[in-house]
């Protein structure tokens, strides 16, 4: 299970790279109760910068709305509403894709993983790319389309329907868990 970028700064309507995503974190956490309960790894991801990456970086040339992520603070902490667990790794990123530049691939290797779920925010940006990294490490992909957002639905939709047609497969919370609990 990769959780990807359910953090305040996009899971708090109050912040402007936010939406609302309560019931795809709902529906996540149906997910990730069960793959801890069944003994697989729930790693979650959040995009952080220092503040001098913020005026330096080009992409965030780009996105000016994610200058916000700063390390350390609360836009970039994982949403307490995803039942986060103690023993959940938190990978911080700097990209959008939850491998580039950390060790996703190491622990997800490590603990015998050959499919990845990916969840999280938004489609259209850090989960399409985790997808499509995955896929490119040798991982099969889920997406459950229920446990992913963005700030439209124009962008979500043609997300999923790329990456079903060329990275993973795109299913649902209610599909996943009940594979989760044949295995």
């Amino acid at each position: 299970m990769v959780v990807v970028d359910f953090s305040y700064g996009f899971t708090d309507t109050r912040y402007p790279t936010a939406a609302d995503m309560r019931d795809q974190i709902a529906k996540t956490r149906t997910i990730t109760d069960l793959a801890r309960d069944r003994g697989f790894p729930v790693i979650f991801t959040t995009i952080a910068y220092q503040r001098w990456e913020a005026e330096t970086l080009p992409w965030l040339r780009k996105a000016t709305g994610m200058k916000a992520l700063l390390v350390g603070t609360r836009l970039v902490e994982i949403d307490a509403s995803t039942g986060i667990a103690a023993g959940d790794p938190v990978l911080v990123k700097h990209g959008a894709s939850a491998f580039h530049r950390t060790n996703l691939a190491s622990l997800l290797t490590g603990a015998g993983v050959d499919t990845v779920v990916v969840t999280g925010a938004t489609t259209s940006g850090c989960v399409r790319a985790t997808a499509v990294d995955a896929v490119q490490s040798g991982f099969s992909v889920l997406v459950p389309r229920d446990c992913c957002g963005d700030r439209a639905t124009g962008p979500h939709e043609a997300s999923l329907y790329d990456i079903d047609q060329k990275y993973g497969d795109v299913t649902d919370a209610a599909d996943v868990t009940g594979w989760l609990g044949r295995i």
